[in-house]
């Protein structure tokens, strides 16, 4: 049968990085997901009141709070935020379970493609650090070369892969990067040089696309009028955990009485999806992340706590 192609488009290097990363991860881990949908009424009250008098440029955003929100549920279980390194032919392996909070999070490139990149120490910030961090790493996204700054990355994983012994894959890597259709572009000359000397305050360094401790999505801030969940996701090795934060929807639930009586009204359900591996964690490793999040979103005063 004869098909009609609309378009053909080989993987740049953001694509390559993405579908690198994923491909590990699908192949090695085994995720069990759990999905978690709080009750957030009040809380969601509490989120509006925030920036109830506030301008427009200075708003906290639900994205921020959520950042902070699932920042205290790690700290509650740390076991959530840490990198596991196994063998599966030794059947050996060590999990290194880490006090910092980098959060690797999705930013919007200026074509309009995602990237993930590293907001680090979230375990104390306050609402309004974690704003300016975040758009701190916007506004440097946009200032850099995205090619030259993934680019870089790559180049140390491959360094990486060859100290570990893993010659062939490191060699089919380069030939992948430098030849053929699919070649990576990058500065060269005068531009490389002149690019490599701005200072990391206006650019992406290795420091803000290296690994997190920890994934988190949300695909709720691209659509808040989305109805649904993410099922599954993927887990980024080395990372034992990753979470999806879904749009906040209006659903029936119910209620009771001061009487103890059952009743139906509508509140608003904030699904999360917890993807973990199971070489790491169990379900009861899950749990006080949960329970820690049920005390935090029936307490809206918090949100105010976390403001400077």
């Amino acid at each position: 049968m004869d098909l009609k192609v609309i378009n053909t488009e080989y993987f740049g290097i953001q694509r390559k990085m993405v579908a690198a990363m994923t491909t590990e991860s699908w192949q090695n881990i085994p995720h069990v997901t759990y999905i978690y949908q709080p009750e957030i009424s009040k809380f969601f009250d509490g989120y509006r009141e925030i920036n109830a008098k506030r301008a427009p440029e200075d708003r906290i955003t639900f994205n921020t709070v959520m950042l902070k929100v699932i920042s205290e549920g790690i700290k509650a279980a740390p076991q959530l935020n840490a990198h596991i390194k196994y063998n599966p032919y030794t059947v050996r392996g060590k999990i290194t379970t880490y006090e910092n909070i980098n959060m690797s999070i999705a930013t919007i490139l200026p074509n309009g493609e995602m990237m993930t990149t590293n907001l680090h120490d979230c375990q104390e910030k306050s609402l309004q650090e974690i704003t300016r961090d975040v758009k701190d790493l916007r506004r440097r996204a946009e200032n850099s070369d995205l090619n030259e700054a993934m680019y870089t990355v790559s180049y140390n994983r491959t360094v990486k892969t060859i100290k570990e012994g893993r010659l062939i894959e490191a060699l089919l890597r380069i030939l992948g990067a430098k030849t053929g259709k699919c070649k990576v572009k990058t500065l060269k000359g005068k531009a490389k040089k002149e690019y490599h000397a701005r200072p990391a305050t206006e650019r992406l360094v290795d420091r803000d696309i290296e690994q997190g401790t920890i994934t988190i999505s949300n695909v709720g801030s691209l659509d808040i009028r989305q109805r649904g969940m993410v099922g599954i996701l993927e887990i980024i090795p080395p990372q034992v955990c990753a979470i999806c934060i879904g749009a906040v929807e209006d659903r029936a639930v119910v209620r009771k009485n001061e009487k103890g009586e059952k009743y139906i009204d509508i509140g608003k359900i904030l699904p999360l999806t917890i993807a973990f591996d199971h070489r790491a964690l169990d379900y009861g490793d899950i749990l006080p992340f949960s329970q820690k999040l049920d005390e935090i979103f029936a307490n809206p005063q918090l949100i105010h706590d976390w403001m400077e």
